[in-house]
């Protein structure tokens, strides 16, 4: 079959390059066989391959001419050796057939299995060591040469019981200690335990956007304490009210702007917290038997608190308070009330001899009031979207987290106590 005339322009059009030279009738045995730009050979001699579809960069318009050849897809010359022929690289080869580029001067780590450390350490034996003071990725913190950090034991209910005990015994020595020994202390102690329940509560309540005035409230707690202690109920409520009156001049001052939302939140403090404090001073500033009366109170609480805690954690499975207290259920409400009554009656009959079913009657009255009071400080915390009042107390939270139940419970007591056990002189 003789050749083609190259200038008949029967050339496949998948050939026509504007840049390369019209090829010359007769081969040229001078020029490189494999260089499509100098070779003149005849390429209707040699079998071509179908024509490559148009392939367009992303630089060039629709319109724009076809790409260069491909380096490395030489035109094919039969009177060439095969040898001297550089590999022709198929793009329509399947990419299974290439071999993959590796690297084997990079050591590449073993893959092992999630959890598979019985082989690691030998595995990794090959491997360089990483930067002194850096974890390598992928390692575990604990092993068996490094367990993990040990974390403080908690209670079924959430608490370090450790530091809650130790606490709890370091408030109660704080209190008892001076109401026995040096009345005027527990004054002092009083104050200063309502001081940081106000700041406690006035930093609580910022992240609602209120900002009560909190130098006006320290002065009106500590005076409301003050006239509560020395001149009774009428002096308390003046307190309260010299207190509310100097919070709401002192905060003229910032201009209109949120005023009667702080001066709300204000308001709510001072009754809160050194109103219902007051209490407690003019239950010790009875005469005769004032320490012995904030003993039988404070003895009421803590059995409450404790029995409530007893039995929740072992028998609690009805919640009695689900969107406030979640922890809370009936059962631990029922040993608050069952252990309050029995410690009360015992206590209120050998201290004052007065009958036990009054002392029961008192106890029933002081943990109800206690649990009232803690699920009033936890509706307050639920809608300030706190846990805790502060971290001051280790296990406890804030001073108000242990003051709450109180707080409650000594307008209780005080009223209670009016009755059973008149005041003598």
């Amino acid at each position: 079959m003789s050749p083609l005339d190259p200038y008949s322009g029967t050339e496949p059009r998948g050939w026509e390059r504007s840049d390369r030279p019209p090829a010359l009738p007769w081969p040229d045995r001078e020029v490189e066989p494999w260089s499509p730009r100098q070779s003149g050979t005849d390429l209707s001699a040699v079998p071509q391959a179908p024509p490559r579809p148009p392939v367009r960069r992303h630089d060039e318009s629709p319109d724009g001419p076809y790409d260069p050849p491909v380096a490395g897809r030489p035109f094919a010359d039969d009177d060439a050796p095969t040898s001297q022929l550089p590999p022709v690289r198929d793009d329509d080869a399947p990419t299974a057939q290439l071999t993959p580029v590796r690297d084997d001067t990079v050591p590449t780590p073993p893959f092992f299995p999630a959890g598979d450390d019985a082989a690691r350490p030998e595995a990794d034996a090959d491997l360089p060591e990483p930067p002194p003071g850096r974890r390598p990725p992928g390692r575990r913190r604990a092993s068996a040469e490094r367990p993990a950090t040990g974390q403080p034991s908690t209670g079924r209910a959430g608490r370090n019981l450790p530091a809650a005990i130790g606490v709890g015994l370091g408030l109660g020595a704080l209190v008892l200690v001076p109401l026995f020994f040096f009345l005027p202390g527990f004054l002092a102690v009083l104050a200063g335990a309502i001081g940081v329940g106000i700041w406690e509560m006035a930093r609580a309540v910022r992240r609602s956007g209120a900002h009560p005035p909190l130098v006006p409230l320290l002065a009106g707690g500590v005076l409301t304490i003050g006239l509560a202690w020395f001149a009774g109920p009428d002096a308390l409520s003046l307190g309260l009210l010299v207190t509310v009156l100097g919070t709401m001049i002192w905060r003229l001052g910032d201009g209109p702007a949120g005023f009667q939302r702080d001066i709300t939140a204000a308001t709510l403090i001072a009754v809160y917290v050194p109103f219902l404090g007051g209490f407690a001073a003019m239950l010790a500033a009875a005469p005769g038997d004032g320490p012995l009366r904030v003993l039988v109170t404070v003895a009421g609480v803590v059995l409450s608190d404790t029995g409530g805690y007893a039995a929740g954690a072992n028998f609690g499975k009805h919640p009695m308070a689900p969107r406030i207290s979640p922890k809370k259920s009936w059962e631990g409400f029922a040993g608050s009330v069952v252990a309050a009554a029995v410690g009360s009656a015992l206590l209120i009959w050998l201290l004052f001899d007065v009958a036990p079913w009054w002392g029961a009657l008192f106890g029933v009255a002081v943990s109800v009031a206690a649990v009232l009071g803690d699920l009033a400080e936890s509706m307050i915390k639920r809608d300030l979207g706190v846990k805790d009042m502060s971290s001051l107390l280790p296990g406890h939270g804030g001073l108000m987290d242990r003051l709450d139940s109180i707080l409650f419970a000594v307008p209780t007591a005080y009223l209670l106590l009016a009755v059973l056990v008149p005041v003598v002189g």
